[in-house]
């Protein structure tokens, strides 16, 4: 994973201030992002199907600024129909927004590249729910964070959870720039996206 800066959560009330480096969170801390290509209905409890099988390419996503609200983060695994398990850090964040949005996947010899949200209107999703096993960006900001909770007791919108026992985290908002992302699988209620473009050409990153 690339290098990240240093980001400033605002810590609740009674908690000691200090800074938190992004460098040190590594995959599990990193808020995911959008794609447009495997947008599924979110289940009743809003948790990613146990018998979705992702693709066998992941693809690639890129968005100078993501801004969200609603945040929680858990460990978790996907499987592909040739029975390969990726393990993930499974995101879920009430309503988003992501400027410059690109997404780049490999087609046979060539790549399928979507872009969206620029010319100053970001995309917007709610219930955005991303498995990523990759995630970098140069500077992320959390606010009202709470580092190391039960994944099973996970409270923040969207309603997403881990595992009872597992690690979490989540927060009231959280900001990336210059945000790079490898995502196995994107669910969202919804997801606009504007002034889209599909076309084959350059990965994203």
């Amino acid at each position: 994973m690339a290098s990240f800066g240093n980001s400033t959560p605002e810590l609740p009330a009674g908690s000691a201030p200090g800074r938190v480096r992004w460098r040190r969170f590594a995959i599990v801390f990193v808020p995911a992002l959008a794609a447009a290509a495997t947008l599924i209905g979110l289940t009743a409890q809003g948790v990613l199907a146990a018998n979705i099988s992702v693709s066998g390419s992941a693809f690639k996503i890129t968005s100078s600024e993501l801004n969200g609200n609603g945040f929680v983060q858990f460990g978790g695994v996907v499987s592909d129909s040739g029975g390969h398990v990726h393990p993930v850090a499974i995101s879920g964040i009430r309503t988003a927004t992501l400027a410059n949005l690109c997404q780049s996947v490999a087609a046979g010899p060539f790549i399928l590249r979507l872009t969206a949200g620029g010319g100053g209107t970001p995309v917007s999703a709610s219930n955005l729910v991303v498995d990523a096993d990759q995630q970098t960006g140069s500077t992320a900001i959390f606010h009202n964070i709470t580092i190391g909770q039960d994944a099973g007791s996970l409270t923040s919108d969207p309603g997403v959870a881990g595992q009872a026992g597992g690690f979490g985290q989540q927060a009231d908002s959280v900001t990336i720039d210059n945000l790079q992302q490898n995502t196995w699988l994107t669910t969202a209620g919804t997801f606009t996206l504007p002034g889209l473009s599909l076309s084959f050409g350059k990965a994203c990153y």
